[in-house]
């Protein structure tokens, strides 16, 4: 026995499928996106595959100041906004509506909602952004709000 009652050996444990990932900050491949000449950048850190995520999918944002996202709203997908650093603006809605949301805090956006993202701050903008379900490819995009 191995003191838990069981009296499989331990070894055997070794070879179920592991049923969590870890993803370490170093481990982080970031991708600069197009931006406008003159504009400042975003940088996105794809995390669904290198996480296992199946009906969900998610990625890290870094927005230089002054950078903005394009306009758009999915179709499918609802989205969850983490601030891990720095103050988000959003434009969501039409009209479009100003929120603002500091280190800690969220926007959650129902599917069909037009949403902005723009870094209106002097330091840079770091955000956890969550959507299920995992779909791609059914955004409209939309004039700036900005």
């Amino acid at each position: 026995m191995d003191g838990f009652g069981s009296t499989k050996p331990i070894s055997s444990l070794d070879s179920r499928p592991m049923g969590f990932k870890v993803v370490q900050p170093d481990e982080l491949e970031w991708e600069t996106r197009a931006s406008e000449p003159g504009e400042a950048e975003r940088h996105v850190a794809a995390l669904t595959d290198r996480s296992g995520f199946e009906h969900s999918r998610a990625n890290l944002w870094r927005y230089e100041p002054g950078a903005r996202g394009r306009r758009h709203k999915d179709m499918i997908q609802e989205e969850t906004f983490v601030v891990v650093r720095g103050t988000l603006t959003m434009y969501l809605d039409e009209p479009p509506q100003r929120q603002q949301v500091g280190q800690g805090g969220l926007i959650h956006v129902d599917s069909g909602t037009p949403l902005q993202i723009v870094n209106e701050s002097d330091e840079e903008l770091l955000l956890y952004i969550y959507g299920a379900p995992p779909e791609r490819g059914h955004a409209e995009f939309m004039d700036s709000a900005v």
